[in-house]
């Protein structure tokens, strides 16, 4: 199963404001584990801790095989993410996106629940964890 390219898309748009953010504050984590940290706080309301944590299981089971750097990545019982933020630092999102685990992983919980959301709410409950801004370009090229 191959990564949807859209969602790979939104995942890199994700991670790129939330490295815009480090760059401007004090924090510490990776953007990787910053998007997965709000899709795990927004998403936990919505779907319950043990229903995100297997969304996120599945999601790490999927990008594992292309990625082996996200061998050293867990997901504990209760949804949090171990290990991401290490291999983070081995990779620039903008000079390496293909090769950064954090995008593969992230883009892989995009599809998944994308897959048993839909589309529409999807895109609503990432609206509640980011500003309408990061998601400019994708209305506009649906024209919504």
């Amino acid at each position: 199963m191959t990564a949807i390219p859209g969602m790979q898309n939104l995942a890199h748009r994700l991670l790129t404001y939330e490295a815009g953010l480090g760059k401007t504050s004090e924090l510490m984590e990776s953007p990787a584990t910053r998007v997965y940290e709000k899709l795990r706080q927004s998403l936990g309301e919505f779907v319950g801790t043990a229903g995100f944590q297997s969304l996120a299981s599945r999601a790490l089971s999927l990008a594992r095989p292309g990625t082996p750097s996200l061998n050293a990545v867990r997901i504990t019982e209760d949804g949090a993410l171990q290990g991401l933020g290490e291999i983070e630092n081995q990779f620039d999102i903008d000079k390496d996106p293909a090769g950064n685990g954090g995008i593969i992983l992230i883009s892989r919980l995009l599809g998944l629940l994308r897959i048993f959301l839909g589309e529409a709410l999807t895109l609503s409950l990432l609206r509640n964890a980011w500003p309408g801004e990061v998601f400019d370009d994708r209305n506009s090229a649906h024209g919504r």
